[in-house]
């Protein structure tokens, strides 16, 4: 398990913070911060206070309400009037559910920041995230989107809540790289090799967003709507892989992922759509890489054959494991 820094924990969620007066401070690109939620009240509380905790104070919050029935709405209305300056309420029309994609997208068409960052309403971000985050981009001008770490957060209702620990995986598994483009990270992406980014970790330009459309739409139940959108982001421009966790991942018996694996087993018919999904797209942008393509026919294939899968899986992370290793 990681080391548990106290400073890095977002503060008491009843608690409201006043924020500094930007006047007299140097000036910084503005982030927009993108919550979207559906029926979110048990956690929304404590993802709005980790935004309002962040050491980086140029920022703009957009709470996207996707059509809830539980309290999460007044909760969001709540914090829009408390922080009218920073913080704006958006729904879609007639307070209508139109899924997850459909709801970052309403975000970004709102969204004033030349960054974009995403918050899960059950997750939360650490308050160094953007202050370590946006000067690795304006750093890296070439480059789309950065994200770090995974951090699964098992203790976040007391330490009966779970026998698993928390566990961090990291987002790179080859030391001596930190910024891929495409031929070198795509590849690696779908086979899973290297850490898929839940869009709570993710920070990107909101220009790079735009170019490639947004989120697919037609992806809007919680299923590779992220890997989607990752595999466009990373065709457009390089990403840059950090070493390091800047946010919480909560895990759940109510959240998307849980259900899929352990209930429904949805996400695992939907791989199949994704990777057609990318197969398509890659022959509309004109994309006639070899191994690429061997790649999306290899994991179509995998799809059909669980067992080949875990045993192709189990050899890829070894082989990754053993690069790093000798690279150290």
């Amino acid at each position: 398990m990681p080391p548990q820094n106290k400073s890095n924990e977002c503060v008491p969620s009843n608690t409201l913070i006043k924020l500094p007066r930007m006047n007299n401070m140097p000036q910084q690109p503005l982030v927009s911060c993108i919550i979207i939620f559906l029926d979110a009240a048990e956690f929304i509380d404590e993802a709005i206070q980790s935004i309002l905790a962040q050491h980086y104070q140029n920022w703009e919050l957009l709470l996207v309400d996707d059509g809830s029935t539980d309290q999460s709405t007044a909760i969001a209305k709540r914090y829009s009037q408390q922080y009218p300056s920073q913080i704006r309420y958006l729904e879609h029309d007639g307070h209508e559910n139109r899924g997850l994609s459909a709801s970052r997208n309403l975000g970004m068409r709102h969204a004033k920041g030349e960054y974009i960052g995403f918050l899960d309403a059950d997750d939360i971000w650490l308050p160094h995230k953007l202050e370590t985050q946006v000067p690795v981009l304006e750093a890296h001008p070439e480059a789309g989107m950065a994200y770090g770490s995974l951090f699964f957060w098992y203790s976040w209702a007391g330490e009966d809540s779970s026998s698993e620990q928390d566990y961090e995986v990291s987002a790179w598994n080859f030391p001596d790289q930190h910024e891929a483009a495409w031929p070198t990270y795509l590849p690696l992406f779908l086979q899973e090799r290297v850490v898929i980014p839940s869009p709570t970790c993710m920070l990107l330009r909101r220009d790079i967003a735009a170019e490639v459309g947004g989120f697919e739409e037609e992806f809007r139940r919680g299923f590779y709507d992220d890997q989607v959108f990752t595999v466009k982001m990373s065709l457009a421009a390089p990403i840059i892989l950090l070493h390091g966790y800047f946010e919480k991942y909560r895990q759940h018996k109510g959240s998307i992922t849980y259900i899929s694996e352990n209930l429904t087993g949805e996400g695992d018919r939907m791989r199949s759509v994704y990777l057609n999904w990318v197969k398509g797209y890659l022959s509309d942008l004109g994309i006639k890489s070899p191994k690429l393509q061997r790649v999306v026919k290899r994991e179509l294939m995998l799809t059909r054959r669980p067992r080949l899968q875990k045993i192709y899986r189990k050899g890829s992370y070894l082989k990754d494991y053993l690069v790093n290793r000798l690279s150290a």
